[in-house]
């Protein structure tokens, strides 16, 4: 158990990303549609260095369920693969571009 005096100092961050073309990211069991996605990411402040530095504890990606539902699923992802998703992404947008 954690003393008053010793307080857990986590903070969460919250982005949007966007594809502009249908997507598929570790962890989702299925191609996701083009669209806004809310990304949240929990840090905890490491508290043994003079300043202030966090490191990353979890990443989740809220994604609609499965087709047919209105629900949304919130996912813990690796912020890698939502990186390596997302340059795929304006990969495919950079090709069709250029053949348009």
């Amino acid at each position: 158990m954690r003393s008053a005096s010793n307080p857990v100092n986590t903070r969460t961050r919250t982005t949007l990303v966007v594809f502009s073309h249908p997507f598929e990211l570790k962890g989702v069991d299925r191609t996701l549609p083009p669209g806004e996605y809310r990304v949240v990411t929990d840090e905890q402040l490491i508290e043994e260095l003079s300043f202030p530095v966090y490191r990353r504890i979890s990443t989740m990606i809220f994604v609609p369920g499965m087709s047919g539902t209105a629900s949304t699923e919130m996912v813990t992802i690796d912020p890698r693969d939502l990186q390596a998703a997302q340059d795929r992404d304006k990969a495919a947008h950079a090709s069709s571009a250029a053949t348009s």
